[in-house]
This record gives structure tokens, sequence and C-alpha cells, in this order.
């Protein structure tokens, strides 16, 4: 044993390759490199930002589909005033056999008078046009929305020689709460109102409803970046004022009023954003009672707007 020159544990293993072996052919290296910089939640597969981000973007490629295509005002009530207001229709359909009425009366009669196309149908065939809404025996097609660019809204404002008075919706999806304030905006005296491109509703025959036919009446324009917008108009003199929860000043304080402004809204659930909040000159809050939820988008923007038009009345700028 003490002439065995082999030390313990040193037999070679007959699968390895003979001689050294130098360096690790740059694996050690290559494994020590990082992967660069970590991707945003958004960009991440599965992650529940990135699957919100792609269900916004489904969202929003919908709406813009959608828009190339013609829209459906149903109801007597919102045919009648939506034809009064002036809303370019292209085609009224009235359902066979229905119980006519004033309202439909008038407006065969209004849409005869414009040219308007008036098609009698199957009520099964309009409750597909509508998608099942409530029309009550009406219909009135319309082409797709023609919104103007921000700049126009500005200009509209200021030849109405009036201090400009203009309404920025910050994220609000429902076209119901759309339709709502823009009809608040046209009763309060508004000059216009913004959307941004993405994240918005836009002006649907839902909204074409709520608004009973006011969207024909005021500018409606959108933006490509809200913020940038909004700080585009503050340069040209107008004060913004954001409508929060958490308002720096409550609805008594904002004396801002009587000079040029724009009143954002934010979403139905987020309210403000950050970048839009921060934008503001100011937020406005609304004091409400003790226990009470806070109120949508378009209530609020009616309240706030109502206050802001008596006290342009009352200081004699309308």
């Amino acid at each position: 044993m003490a002439g065995n020159s082999k030390r313990r544990g040193a037999t070679r293993n007959p699968g390895t390759k003979k001689g050294a072996v130098k360096g690790s052919g740059g694996q050690v290296r290559k494994s020590l490199e990082g992967k660069g910089p970590t991707p945003r939640a958004e960009m991440r597969p599965g992650h529940p930002a990135q699957r919100r981000a792609a269900a916004a973007a489904k969202a929003e490629r919908s709406r813009e589909k959608k828009a190339d295509t013609p829209e459906i005002i149903a109801g007597r009530n919102p045919v009648v005033e939506a034809l009064r207001a002036g809303v370019p229709g292209t085609t009224l359909y009235v359902a066979l056999n229905i119980d006519a009425d004033d309202r439909v009366n008038e407006a065969v009669r209004l849409a005869a008078d414009k040219g308007i196309s008036i098609l009698e149908i199957p009520r099964e065939e309009l409750d597909r046009k509508t998608n099942r809404a409530v029309h009550q025996g009406l219909g009135l097609q319309v082409p797709p929305f023609e919104y103007s660019h921000p700049d126009d809204l500005l200009q509209a404002a200021r030849d109405s020689g009036e201090p400009p008075l203009l309404v920025a919706l910050d994220g609000v999806t429902d076209p119901r709460n759309l339709g709502a304030v823009v009809r608040s905006a046209a009763a309060f005296g508004a000059h216009g109102v913004l959307l941004p491109a993405r994240r918005s509703a836009g002006i649907t025959a839902v909204a074409w409803r709520t608004s009973a036919g006011t969207a024909a009446k005021l500018p409606i324009g959108v933006a490509t970046n809200l913020t940038r917008q909004l700080k585009s108009w503050a340069s040209k003199g107008l004060m913004i004022a954001g409508l929060d929860a958490d308002g720096t000043v409550d609805i008594d304080g904002l004396n801002l009023a009587t000079d040029p402004l724009v009143i954002v809204l934010g979403s139905e659930g987020r309210g403000l954003s950050r970048l839009v909040r921060e934008t503001c000159d100011l937020t406005v809050s609304i004091p409400m009672a003790a226990g009470v939820e806070s109120l949508n988008a378009s209530v609020a923007a009616a309240v706030l707007l109502a206050d802001v038009a008596r006290r342009r009345r009352k200081a004699g700028r309308v």
C-alpha cells in the first residue's frame, strides 16, 4: 500500500475529457450577465396590469371600430328631441302597426321636412337594429359623430363674447354619464366638451339619447393627450379646476367661476388621474350631508355647472 503512487480519489472518470480543461468557455460570464431592466407591469404576460391594459386596448379598438358605423337613437322622446335639435339623421325607422301618438306624428313630420328617409319595418327587425333597446316603435339612424378639434372649442368659446367655459372628461366610460354631462353643459352655458382619445365613452346612440339631442348643439372635441391639451389651454389664459371629493376648495369657494375656466370631471370610480390632477390649478369639492355616498360624474357636473352659471349671471358675465 505504501508503494502505491495513486492518490485516493484520483481515479479519472472514463467519461470525462482527458487533459486539463482551462476556462469555462464563457459560460460563467454569460450566466452572470443581467437580462436588462425589468419590463413594466403592463408588458409582463400574465401580470394583472398587463391583462387590464390588454382589455382596455381591446375596448378602445372596439370603440374606434364602432365609431365608423351608424348609430340608432331609440325611443319616442329621444327621437323627437334629436330631430328638433337638428341631429343629422339619415333614416327614421317606424315599427309596423304601432299606436301612433303625437310624438310619432311629429317625428314623421320632422323627418319628412328634413328629407330623411322614413321606413316602416317589422318590430322584430327594429329590435335587432337597436340591440333590443326600448325603442317604443321609433328609431333614428344617425351617421358617425363628427368630433371637433380642441382648438375649435376654444375659438367657439371666445367668439361667444363670454368668458370661455369648457368641460373636460377624464376617463368617463359610461355613455349615459357622458350624455348627461353634455346635456348639463349645454343647459348651463358651457361652450364645449372635451374627451380624451382613449379610455373614454364616445357619442354613441346611448349618449345621443341621454343628451336629448344637445350633442348636436354643443361642440365636442377629442384630445390625443388630455394632460397636454389642458396645459395648452392653461398657457392661453384658462384656469383649470378639477372636480374632486377631496378638493382644495369647496364649491362655495370657487372664486374663479367668472374667469375663463375649464372644469375637469374624473371617471366614475377612480376620479381624476394623477397627471390631470397635477395639471389643475385647484380642485373643487361639493359639500354633502354625512353618510351620503358621492355623486356620480354627471350629477356632480350638473351641480357645479349650475353654480358657475349662477355666479356668472350675478356678475353680469353672461
